[in-house]
């Protein structure tokens, strides 16, 4: 199967036509010519196929002869807030497999322990759109920048709210016990050196719900997926 990212496809259309950067891989690369059926996905959904009637390394045409929308679809919502780590190579592995796994939104926090202060949004969407084609999803998630820990905390977010620490004489419960069914979930994940007892405190009282995801440290990455898995492990029946 040949899948290609095409996010300004109207649901809709007809007829569509690759970039030229795509066009020269549809024809040079993969060698396809008129005739051959490919994969399109718009990241909001969208789910189609199309049977190439142009084929040049400058502009491919397709006709859309067969769609499928809310491709893939869960009844339940998940949101990872995660420190980003100082090493990238291991935050972008997350977001690879979050995606291929099912994230609906990954937000980036600027923490007080947090030594990363920068982070480059476009390659991590080029590898969260590499990581949906291959995992043949039809929905790119929300990605989100850095944003300050306690501006985040301090906005309108809906569904169940929960805050994985490590922050000793806080009681907690497993994030597995929390999920009761289907809803919006978020969860935040603090940076390799975990959050401070203030952020505990103020995530606690903006509402946010203290969980543990196992008796094992886990590394940033490791946790932000952990929380991810624990979800879909629960719901997805």
């Amino acid at each position: 199967m040949h899948l290609f990212y095409t996010p300004d496809l109207a649901p809709d259309a007809q007829e569509y036509t690759l970039s030229e950067e795509e066009s020269k891989h549809c024809s040079r690369v993969l060698r396809l010519g008129m005739g051959d059926q490919v994969t399109l996905v718009d990241g909001k959904g969208g789910f189609y196929t199309a049977e190439i009637t142009e084929a040049t390394a400058k502009k491919t045409r397709l006709q859309v002869v067969h769609r499928q929308m809310q491709f893939g679809q869960r009844p339940y919502s998940i949101h990872v807030a995660v420190a980003p780590t100082k090493n990238m190579d291991r935050m972008e592995w997350f977001v690879e497999k979050a995606v291929e796994m099912g994230i609906d939104e990954i937000t980036f926090l600027q923490c007080a322990r947090s030594e990363r202060k920068a982070l480059n949004l476009d390659r991590i969407e080029k590898i969260a759109v590499s990581a949906m084609k291959q995992s043949l999803k039809a929905y790119l998630p929300k990605l989100n920048g850095l944003i300050r820990y306690k501006e985040f905390i301090q906005n309108n977010h809906h569904g169940d709210k929960f805050i994985a620490h490590l922050v000793e004489g806080q009681e907690r419960q497993a994030l597995s016990k929390r999920i009761t069914g289907q809803g919006e979930f978020l969860v935040l994940i603090g940076p390799e050196g975990d959050f401070t007892t203030e952020e505990v405190e103020q995530a606690l009282q903006a509402g946010f719900a203290p969980v543990t995801l196992g008796s094992s440290r886990l590394r940033t990455e490791t946790a932000a997926l952990a929380a991810c898995h624990t979800i879909h492990v629960l719901l997805d029946v």
